[in-house]
């Protein structure tokens, strides 16, 4: 993958993060809780993954984390399916945790659905730990494994 930027995301990308959104997971944000999560929440670090392919620009990945003084929380991170498998998950989760190192954040963690295995071996790839399961935490009732990893501010 060369001819990738990331990106910090715009007003235009809205309605287009929000048919990533539908396509990528079971509870989709909207067009309008997209616009208020980067809009209003003073806390969103919100980046968009774009490809340029045949002169066009189009958009096929992104991630929204949220840094509190020394902790960090990632919301959402997706990649379409037809560009899957190719690290384009791994350059964004290093991404996050570079940031996260650059802004002396001590811990990342996450919630992932207990069913979503892809997902949980891409985190224990960049040494996020399982901590506990939270029952029934997403809206359709599926259970959330809570994950942490430690970012290492000594080096």
């Amino acid at each position: 993958m060369t001819n990738y930027e990331i990106r910090k995301i715009e007003e235009r990308d809205y309605a287009r993060l929000a048919i990533i959104e539908k396509i990528c997971f079971v509870s989709p944000w909207t067009k309008e809780q997209i616009k208020s999560e980067v809009e209003c929440n003073q806390f969103a670090n919100f980046y968009v993954f774009e490809v340029e392919e045949n002169t066009q620009k189009n958009i096929i990945g992104y991630y929204d984390y949220w840094v509190t003084f020394d902790s960090a929380t990632i919301a959402q991170i997706a990649v379409i399916p037809e560009y899957r498998k190719q690290g384009i998950a791994s350059i964004m989760m290093q991404e996050i945790i570079d940031d996260c190192y650059a802004k002396r954040v001590r811990n990342l963690t996450l919630e992932v659905r207990k069913n979503n295995v892809k997902a949980q071996r891409l985190y224990e790839k960049f040494g996020f730990k399982a901590i506990l399961l939270k029952p029934h935490y997403y809206d359709n009732g599926d259970d959330a494994i809570y994950m942490i990893k430690e970012i290492n501010l000594n080096g």
